[in-house]
């Protein structure tokens, strides 16, 4: 039941049988169905999530109330306002399920009850939240300095089963372009052999 997520905590660091058992213990299974909103815009979160099935995006509303896919996380990812979640303060985001999906939950209380017993740990999030920033930054530097179809071209080399499992308005969201241009762009692959 638990064999991906030791696997994914067990890239970081190396753990005891005891060890697992007891981090595992910590965790609580949650199957959520598909278009289930676990945090919104105002909420202080409550959970840092491994995603063993399905498939999150994280979104923000802009200024007239459209929604701007931040980002999206499938099988083997974790998901969190990192902000809001270490803080305790209100989140400027929501998180939506897109899929049916099962996710491993830690809590503020099970996460520090987690790091006070096996403080190797540490370096398991701090891990997470060094890709999570690296992930950022690319996909600043994209939107600031690629055009429409280079952002699209790398948004499928990093999320390559996405184009698959969701709507194309939502990858249009996260690249800042009219879902027109998407079908566009993929018609364009397509012909192209891509």
């Amino acid at each position: 039941m638990f064999e991906n997520i030791i696997k994914n905590v067990s890239r970081f660091i190396n753990i005891s049988t005891g060890e697992e058992k007891f981090f595992t213990d910590l965790l609580t299974c949650q199957t959520v169905p598909k278009k289930t909103v676990l945090l919104r815009e105002g909420e202080i979160c409550q959970f840092e999530g491994y995603i063993q099935k399905g498939c999150l995006r994280m979104y923000c509303l802009d200024d007239k109330g459209v929604e701007v896919t931040i980002l999206f996380a499938i099988e083997d990812w974790w998901i969190s306002d990192i902000a809001s979640f270490q803080d305790q303060v209100p989140s400027k985001l929501y998180i939506e399920t897109l899929e049916d999906s099962e996710i491993y939950i830690l809590t503020p209380a099970t996460k520090e009850k987690l790091l006070q017993e096996i403080p190797k740990f540490e370096r398991v999030f701090r891990m997470l939240v060094q890709r999570n920033l690296s992930t950022l930054q690319n996909r600043l530097v994209s939107t600031i300095a690629r055009t429409a179809s280079d952002r699209y071209l790398e948004f499928i080399r990093v999320y390559p089963t996405i184009p698959q499992r969701v709507a194309q308005y939502y990858i249009a969201s996260y690249l800042g372009v009219s879902k027109e241009f998407v079908s566009t762009i993929r018609k364009r692959l397509a012909s192209k052999g891509k």
